[in-house]
């Protein structure tokens, strides 16, 4: 017998940024399985990684019906969603949720919502005539739970006048494989991420820039794409050993992770107030024992300390510097910290662990379930 569907709202199924982490919430469940929702395919949709149900529409389908869903809530096709069987409804991004509520309420279903940074940091979700903002007192009524997925989402929640009793936090997990032997610390300079501002890639260019000035030319590698992509690499014309990927699997990924000396994670906080939830790429670095070198705006309170991740002052280019030219002086360290690193991810965010308890929130309708 199939398994009950829990509905998953993503207003676009899905970016090709977010495959590897929305794909990860769901490789636990035992009692339901995910069934993607939303308006509109993605630049990675894939029916078999990310199976599709009926596409919400208004009273006359097309982009008349597509506005009539977003503003009022009217759902043609109701009778296609509740003969799936549904169990719940989990809305992605605060966003999402806002979209799903309708639905969710039309159907009598639990509804869940998880939050992920830019939902919580970014000013226009916030605007006066933004639909989360709209619809959030609604939301606070019906939803069982907002998961955040960092207490850095939290706080900026309850500040935005969010009320704390459904907030609950619940990072999102990664695979823990078996650590092959690291014998050696690895040898580049690795960032990986979208080119947008928030991502602080003006900050590493200009950190580049004062290693290649001390003489220290390890290889920089950044993988990742973006609007920003064509001003970053201006800014790192002329300098030695930079090598830009583009966008990667997840399996490249993993390999470049397992040839790197640290992964650099220099994110800002946006003009925008955008600004990091829980970067996925640390926790994927540090499960690998690669240490990771984060601003203190890049969401990673709460996961690194110190002994198991670098932190260094938001913009401090000579800090950076400081910091990634230590890494590469004392391999053992090195070393050392990846493996601190290793041992907090597989004590508190293995990916199943994380799935089960987003499972048991979205039967319980309880944001105290785990």
């Amino acid at each position: 017998m199939s398994l009950p569907p829990v509905l998953v709202y993503r207003d676009t199924i899905v970016p090709r940024s977010e495959v590897a982490f929305m794909q990860r919430q769901y490789c636990g469940f035992t009692r339901s399985r995910p069934l993607w929702i939303g308006r509109r395919a993605g630049d990675a949709a894939d029916p078999i990684l990310f199976p599709l149900g009926p596409r919400p529409q208004g009273l006359f389908g097309g982009l008349f019906g597509g506005l009539l869903f977003k503003h009022a809530g009217m759902i043609a096709n109701l009778e296609a969603f509740r003969a799936l069987g549904a169990v719940a409804v989990h809305g992605q991004f605060g966003r999402g949720g806002a979209l799903a509520l309708p639905l969710a309420e039309q159907l009598g279903l639990p509804l869940v919502v998880t939050f992920h940074g830019g939902d919580a940091h970014k000013d226009s979700h916030w605007s006066r005539f933004a639909l989360q903002r709209h619809r959030m007192r609604q939301l606070e009524a019906y939803a069982s739970a907002f998961l955040c997925v960092s207490e850095g989402v939290r706080e900026r929640l309850i500040a935005r006048g969010v009320a704390p009793g459904k907030l609950q936090v619940l990072p999102i997990g990664v695979d823990i494989a078996p650590l092959p032997p690291r014998g050696s610390a690895g040898e580049t300079i690795l960032f990986v991420g979208r080119f947008v501002e928030m991502k602080g890639l003006d900050v590493l260019a200009a950190t580049i820039r004062l290693l290649r000035e001390r003489g220290v030319m390890v290889p920089v590698v950044l993988i990742g794409d973006g609007p920003g992509r064509a001003a970053v690499e201006a800014s790192m014309a002329g300098m030695e050993g930079i090598s830009f990927r583009g966008w990667q699997s997840q399996a490249q990924i993993r390999a470049a992770m397992a040839a790197a000396r640290l992964v650099v994670i220099p994110s800002v906080v946006a003009r925008s107030g955008e600004r990091e939830g829980l970067p996925s790429v640390a926790v994927e670095a540090m499960s690998m024992a690669v240490p990771v070198v984060a601003s203190s705006d890049a969401g990673t309170e709460g996961l690194m300390d110190g002994t198991n991740g670098v932190v260094v002052p938001t913009r401090d280019v000579g800090a950076f510097a400081d910091a990634i030219t230590g890494l590469f002086a004392d391999s053992a360290r090195a070393l050392a910290i990846g493996l601190a690193g290793r041992r907090t991810i597989e004590r508190d965010f293995d990916a199943l662990a994380q799935s089960r308890k987003l499972e048991s929130v979205l039967f319980a309708g309880d944001s105290h379930a785990f």
